[in-house]
Order: C-alpha cells, then sequence, then structure tokens
C-alpha cells in the first residue's frame, strides 16, 4: 500500500488504479451516480469490499482530517472512492455500515 502525505495525491493514485467512482456516505448505505447507471443507486455493506483505507491527520486545521477509503463493488463492475471526516466532522452511520468501513 502506498503512503501519502495528503489527501490529494492519494485520490490521484487510487484514480489511476481504476477508482474512479465516487461514493456518498449515507446513514445505512454508499451511494453513487456511477457512469453507465440511469439513477443513483445504493449499495448496503454487504455489496462493496473496502480494499484500503487511507487516515490524514492534521493537529492544527480540524478542516484537513479525513479519511479515504478504496471500495469496490464487484457484483457491479465498480471501483470508487469515499471521502469521510473524522472526529466531531463525521457523517452519521448505523453500526452495521461503520464496522464494515472500519
Amino acid at each position: 500500500m502506498e503512503a501519502f502525505d495528503s489527501l490529494i495525491p492519494a485520490l490521484a493514485y487510487l484514480r489511476s488504479k481504476g477508482y474512479v467512482v465516487d461514493f456518498n456516505l449515507k446513514e445505512n448505505c454508499l451511494m453513487t451516480s456511477a457512469e453507465g447507471f440511469s439513477t443513483p443507486f445504493e449499495l448496503g455493506p454487504e455489496d462493496f469490499e473496502v480494499d484500503h483505507t487511507y487516515r490524514f491527520e492534521n493537529n492544527t486545521d480540524p478542516d484537513e482530517q479525513a479519511v479515504l477509503y478504496a471500495i469496490s463493488a464487484p457484483g457491479y463492475g465498480i471501483k470508487g472512492t469515499l471521502v469521510n471526516a473524522y472526529g466531531i466532522y463525521a457523517e452519521a452511520t448505523n453500526a452495521t455500515l461503520m464496522a464494515k468501513l472500519g
């Protein structure tokens, strides 16, 4: 697994490796409007795998604290990324989804 000091180079690297779909975090699923799908759709925890996780911490600026997930959904033939803040800025999710994301 590559090591990165900031989010932007990590995202660029993952995009070069085929992680091109942008996932959004919802309370109990991931949502995407990936190219090739006519409408946005949801992926439950059973529909995807977390391939890599990158954590970025900036002790002087809480706005720059984030977790980057490289996610694949083999059943849909897509790979993408999810960026989530952590700490007080983290999105609320249910326990099953949070366990899947680690």
